[in-house]
């Protein structure tokens, strides 16, 4: 998908695309950057996502070797630690590609935790030790890394966590417990979000690297879902687990702003990987309906089949260009958080009535798991609630217009 002269059909038989944003540009290292992502995702992924979606995980020990071999994990990151030092364009156009040709979104949702949700903070503002210890060994695909956020009481509320890191000499002891966590089953590490201190819940948090092999960790259930089947998901809890102080990431205390920051990171991820997906969803619909023959013509000349089509490429449009203009403050080191929480919130929602309207053109079959719509259309509802439900999402936006009461202004997140 790459800078556009004027309105097109199609590019590559991928992505069609009206305009790129002003700043934001693709080039031949793109091209060659998705190349690579088509190849892995060919050879590495999709002939074996039916066998992981029965199994209920894929093993992130060795797809994430094979993605950290070849770059992937690390993109925008420091080459002292392995990363490509690349700007988030080439993150963008990476998840496009993932989520255009991955056959399932769970090994998706799994590289985007390894690679955007629990690497930012690390990268940004961990020690040098820490990063050594955590943040290489990730970028490579040795680690599998996951984030240890929401909980069995409540997820949105990140204010209001309960699992607590108390010093005990220069030691934390970790009590409590994480709910809903993507790579948990089998993640060698957590970016753990706990209370070290009392006081002001947006000041009384801190971000930890937590090795998940240490006494106390107990991984309760790997968590059944109506869709991401092949997204180990998992319940993990905390019994007086000790680790050294000297794994805050940062300062102690500003685990809430820095996981504000992860969010904002993942929610772009979400821009990227929803529109691609939606995309693949609109030309393939096209092209059964194409086939599909009723009543003696094809069911592409239907009016409202292909008038309803282009409405739902109008919404990945409008997704699209938000996304890209995200993208391009955030190279620019501008903050997002508004961009981002807009992009969450209309990309789970555009995402849901595309793999809907689409899913109805296929008819009986549409409703089969022969099909890759119906899995599109399992995998898609969890968008609109993991990473910050969509009313988080419109508290975010209120707050920034100004319009939340002021009794809850402090409360969103």
């Amino acid at each position: 998908m790459l800078a556009s002269r004027g309105l097109v059909n199609c590019i590559s038989k991928r992505y069609i695309s009206v305009s790129s944003s002003r700043l934001l540009k693709f080039t031949e290292q793109h091209d060659e950057l998705r190349s690579t992502v088509r190849k892995i995702v060919e050879k590495d992924i999709n002939p074996f996502v039916d066998q992981w979606e029965k199994e209920g995980m894929f093993d992130g020990h060795k797809l994430f070797k094979t993605l950290g071999s070849a770059g992937l994990l690390g993109l925008c990151r420091d080459p002292k630690y392995g990363g490509q030092g690349l700007d988030y364009s080439f993150s963008v156009a990476m998840y496009e590609e993932f989520g255009y040709h991955i056959n399932a979104a769970g090994p998706l949702t799994g590289i985007g935790v390894q690679a955007d949700m629990a690497q930012p903070a690390l990268a940004r503002f961990a020690s040098e030790e820490l990063k050594q210890t955590f943040l290489a060994p990730t970028i490579s695909g040795d680690f599998v890394a996951c984030l240890g956020v929401s909980e069995p009481e409540g997820g949105s509320d990140v204010a209001a966590i309960k699992t607590t890191a108390k010093r005990e000499g220069d030691d934390l002891i970790i009590n409590g417990g994480k709910m809903w966590i993507t790579n948990g089953y089998q993640a060698d590490w957590m970016c753990l979000l706990a209370n070290t201190s009392q006081g002001s819940p947006h000041k009384n948090k801190s971000l930890i690297c937590v090795p998940l092999n240490l006494p106390g960790v107990h991984r309760a259930k790997k968590i059944a879902k109506m869709g991401n089947l092949s997204s180990d998901t998992a319940q993990i809890f905390f019994d007086n687990v000790r680790v050294p102080a000297k794994n805050i990431i940062g300062e102690e205390g500003m685990g809430f702003i820095y996981q504000m920051i992860q969010f904002a990171d993942e929610r772009l991820v979400v821009g990227s990987t929803s529109t691609a997906s939606a995309q693949r969803a609109i030309n393939d619909t096209i092209e059964y309906c194409r086939q599909r023959k009723t009543f003696g013509q094809p069911l592409i000349d239907n009016q409202h089949i292909h008038f309803k089509l282009a409405e739902l490429q109008c919404e990945v449009e409008a997704v699209k260009a938000l996304l890209y203009l995200a993208a391009d403050k955030f190279i620019e080191g501008e903050d997002v958080t508004y961009l981002a929480s807009v992009i969450k919130l209309k990309g789970g929602r555009m995402l849901r009535e595309v793999a809907d309207g689409c899913l109805q053109f296929w008819g009986g079959m549409g409703y089969s798991d022969d099909v890759l719509i119906s899995r599109l259309y399992r995998d898609t509802r969890v968008i609109s609630i993991a990473g910050g439900a969509d009313e988080i999402m419109l508290g975010i936006v209120c707050k920034i217009m100004g319009i939340l009461p002021k009794a809850k202004k402090d409360k969103s997140t």
